[in-house]
């Protein structure tokens, strides 16, 4: 008897903006990060909070009107975030141009090609919101993300000697900064004015 094949099924990826959160959600969202943190890139933590705070801060990004939440998911379970951070309106000399922050993929589920996707979402997002450059930061010990991020035509512009610190010592902060009407939207007609 011939043994058939099995053909395996390569994970279904899927990134989206989001508003709110269902219970799975914000479960899947929790233990994503608690994953990241672990693993050394846990956007501010160095050891995972309580839940209960873990909760709290993604509910308190949905709040803020000038922020903008988007997930990964792999298989539909959330395996990452980032988020696009707007100036407040106060705020003309920096009307331009926004910060993308807090991005992280879980362990888990990296390799798959979400890190990219949750970039992208969140540059062409800015861009629909008529935001002409979108800045960025991250730690020196993030090669992986360093090595997408200038890939995808971010150029550094700075670097700050005590940028964070972890159990290590201090850590150096690199500065990344891309002009979005230079990706190539700007030439299909879109405005770029905020």
């Amino acid at each position: 008897m011939t043994e058939q094949p099995q053909f395996i099924r390569p994970p279904e990826t899927a990134v989206e903006r989001v508003t709110a959160l269902s219970a799975g959600d914000m479960n899947d969202l929790c233990d994503a990060a608690e994953a990241a943190i672990i693993d050394g890139g846990g956007f501010g933590w160095l050891t995972p909070p309580p839940r209960e705070t873990l909760e709290a801060y993604w509910r308190g990004v949905l709040l803020i009107p000038e922020r903008d939440l988007f997930v990964g998911r792999l298989d539909g379970v959330i395996a990452g975030s980032s988020q696009l951070h707007r100036p407040p309106r106060n705020n003309e000399a920096q009307s331009f141009a926004c910060q993308f922050t807090t991005s992280f993929v879980a362990p888990w589920a990296r390799g798959h090609g979400l890190a990219r996707d949750l970039t992208q979402i969140a540059e062409d997002h800015a861009r629909a919101l008529g935001f002409e450059v979108l800045n960025l930061d991250v730690r020196e010990t993030q090669r992986a993300a360093i090595r997408l991020y200038e890939a995808l035509g971010y150029q550094k512009f700075g670097e700050h000697p005590y940028y964070a610190r972890t159990r290590d010592g201090y850590v150096r902060g690199l500065f990344y900064s891309k002009h979005l009407a230079a990706a190539g939207s700007a030439a299909s007609g879109e405005s770029q004015t905020p």
